[in-house]
């Protein structure tokens, strides 16, 4: 499945407008992609052009501190905290990421049906082609190894932010590291 930028960008702010996101996409540089993550969270431009989604881009803390809300943590301090997870997971995580809370419960507050917003989300992937690999700081284990269990009732997550609570996805091709992160205060 290709996707152009028009619905790529349309799937992205539909699905987190109501959210506190920080959705962007950034060049895969090195063959260490954490130091792609790290560059992403100092806000490097997309490749492509193509516009994300950025809560805090306008917060005057970015001033003294680039990478706000995230904290300027080093390669091995946040390739620890982050898991690899099947493509199926990476899907079911989008759309937890939604909304607060990391769930899927999520979806309830969308006019579309739950297929319309897995289509959505499964347009977002596809911009990162086939071969991509997906990481998440959520701790939701599944049955099998480098899945996660969205009907399990509690969760944990490795944060990466100056926030109470953030999670979310990184995506790795051999082109592009996409980031798609929700934060949140309890």
């Amino acid at each position: 499945m290709s996707v152009d930028q028009a619905a790529w960008e349309a799937a992205v702010h539909h699905l987190y407008e109501d959210a506190s996101p920080y959705d962007a996409t950034g060049p895969r540089r090195h063959e260490d992609w954490v130091l792609d993550v790290l560059a992403l969270m100092a806000r490097v431009p997309d490749p492509r052009g193509w516009a994300g989604l950025d809560d805090e881009a306008q917060n005057p803390e970015r001033t003294a501190f680039p990478l706000y809300p995230f904290v300027d943590h080093p390669p091995d301090y946040v390739a620890v905290r982050l898991q690899e997870i099947d493509r199926d997971s990476a899907e079911n995580l989008l759309l937890a990421l939604t909304d607060d809370r990391c769930t899927l419960s999520n979806l309830r507050r969308f006019r579309e049906s739950e297929e319309e917003l897995r289509a959505m989300a499964r347009t977002i992937l596809a911009r990162y082609g086939d071969g991509a690999i997906y990481h998440t700081n959520v701790q939701k284990p599944g049955h099998m190894r480098g899945t996660l269990d969205f009907t399990a009732s509690g969760w944990a997550y490795s944060p990466l932010s100056i926030y109470s609570e953030d999670y979310g996805l990184i995506v790795v091709s051999n082109t592009e590291v996409g980031m798609f992160w929700n934060f949140s205060d309890y």
